[in-house]
């Protein structure tokens, strides 16, 4: 039994129920209550601790969301049991998101990690769209598709898997230690770099060409002298002696 304190018992606001059940709560906490009193009162269902009880029901559509899914790491607008499971999920995982009581804290991520180990995916330093992608790829290797086959087209729940993995193996150099590790595990390689073909600068090609001229002997003749004459005497070019 959760209510909240304005909610009402009768006509014209004569017993307001939340704000008895809040008084009871108190006095349990305080051990003034008798146990029988509380007996009766867990025969009735009532809800001693209510954030407990509402982190709960929270997990318990979790579990539904993962038992479809294969991953915790669901987009914010992702709904279980007629709940807003990924709102909740993307609450939890902020710091201090858990409680601040750090025994709650603990037991609460304890919970979800027996659910999916990587239900918080920040410890990697991937996104929950990253986790989610990482996680359906690998549904996809499980049920037999090798990489080479995963292409940019292959899709899976609505999400793009092949451009994921794509951008993955083009940009591994980029990812962290350990997301490279959970990528190659999953027998993922990241994509050759081509070797571009290096052309000849310019600069290079002339120098070359100045030293093959420097290594051979001129053909070229020594050029005679331009002056023409048509007066008697004379030859083209070369004077003659008398």
């Amino acid at each position: 039994m959760s209510v909240s304190q304005s909610q009402e018992r009768g006509g014209g606001g004569a017993f307001l129920l939340g704000r008895w059940l809040s008084g009871q709560r108190r006095a349990y906490r305080a051990g003034t209550m008798t146990g029988v009193r509380a007996a009766e009162l867990e025969e009735l269902g009532i809800v001693w601790d209510t954030a407990d009880h509402g982190f709960a029901e929270n997990l318990a559509a979790a579990r539904a969301y993962c038992r479809l899914h294969g991953t915790l790491a669901a987009p914010p607008g992702a709904s279980a049991l007629d709940l807003e499971v990924g709102q909740w999920l993307t609450t939890v995982r902020r710091v201090g998101g858990l409680g601040t009581a750090p025994e709650r804290a603990q037991r609460r991520a304890a919970q979800l990690a027996a659910i999916n180990i990587d239900w918080n995916p920040r410890e990697y330093g991937w996104t929950v769209d990253g986790q989610r992608h990482h996680a359906y790829l690998t549904q996809l290797l499980a049920d037999g598709a090798r990489p080479t086959a995963i292409v940019p087209e292959v899709t899976l729940h609505g999400e793009g898997i092949g451009r994921w993995l794509a951008t993955q193996r083009r940009n591994f150099s980029r990812l962290n230690g350990k997301q490279q590790r959970r990528i190659a595990t999953l027998g993922v390689k990241p994509q050759p770099t081509s070797r571009a073909r290096k052309t000849p600068t310019k600069t290079a090609v002339a120098g070359g060409r100045g030293r093959a001229r420097a290594g051979r002997p001129s053909r070229r003749a020594p050029r005679p002298s331009s002056s023409t004459s048509s007066g008697k005497g004379q030859r083209r070019g070369f004077p003659l002696e008398y």
